[in-house]
């Protein structure tokens, strides 16, 4: 069946354990109406389940061999295998309107695949996949938790998420170094943000990239040296302290000061 070779560069770990397959592709059993892409198939663990519904998908796929692989065992793709870079897909131009994403995701670009996700929420309502199992932590976590992070603020903003369960790394050819998890992200109730969503997602970012530093430290890159600090107790914790709601208020807070300090910047 392996007659792909698992590439390191591009962070191959083929499934080998049926079951786990098919209750990945069961994960998104609830949107079976809408068109499913498929990202990094490799040699169709997955994909043979997911084609087993009947459902509109279209995998994409980088690796020359593993599409060679696919045609031939997967005469059901034909016309449906993307040989592209996901993370520089155009979903437009294949997708007029809401679609879900599934895979074993490659591990090297596994939190930039859901960052994309992010800037196409609107299209995206649910997102599934395997992942390791440390990137699937820090997705999950809640305030205080010491993998709570820039990815667990800005997908939780925007999507409920939910770790579903473990793999064991002997599950894979070949087996990676690291424990994964499957997780899935569905899009919440949310429609917009109660401050400017660009400046929110610079303030998070600025704030966990110094994580140990109280944010009245840590944010003090966004404003100039004129700026005077808020009087704010907020700025007296660590990001990892702050709810949404509470990152919400922070970029309110600090919005007028950054305004202040970069005036050539026009509010989205």
């Amino acid at each position: 069946m392996f007659q792909v070779r698992a590439k390191k560069s591009l962070g191959q770990h083929f499934l080998k354990e049926t079951e786990i397959a098919r209750r990945i592709a069961a994960t998104l059993d609830d949107f079976s109406s809408l068109p499913l892409l498929e990202v990094g198939p490799g040699t169709g663990m997955l994909t043979q389940f997911l084609l087993q519904n009947e459902r509109d998908l279209t995998v994409v796929e980088i690796d020359r061999e593993s599409i060679a692989y696919l045609n031939e065992h997967f005469p059901a793709l034909k016309g449906r295998i993307l040989q592209e870079d996901f993370l520089r897909m155009d979903f437009s131009e294949h997708y007029s309107g809401s679609f879900c994403i599934i895979g074993n995701y490659p591990y090297n670009i596994s939190s930039q695949i859901f960052f994309k996700v992010l800037d196409n929420k609107e299209s995206v309502p649910c997102c599934a996949g395997m992942i390791q199992k440390e990137v699937a932590e820090r997705i999950v976590a809640s305030p205080g938790s010491k993998t709570y992070g820039i990815l667990s603020v800005l997908l939780q903003a925007w999507y409920d998420v939910e770790y579903l369960f473990t793999v064991d790394e002997q599950a894979f050819i070949p087996p990676p170094k690291v424990k994964s998890a499957v997780v899935r992200l569905t899009r919440n109730k949310r429609k917009q943000l109660n401050c400017n969503e660009k400046l929110f997602k610079t303030v998070v970012k600025t704030s966990f990239n110094q994580r140990r530093k109280m944010l009245r430290n840590s944010v003090k890159s966004l404003l100039s040296e004129e700026s005077p600090m808020p009087d704010d107790p907020m700025l007296t914790k660590r990001p990892e302290q702050l709810s949404i709601e509470q990152f919400e208020h922070l970029t309110n807070l600090l919005e007028p000061l950054i305004r202040q300090a970069h005036p050539e910047e026009r509010k989205d």
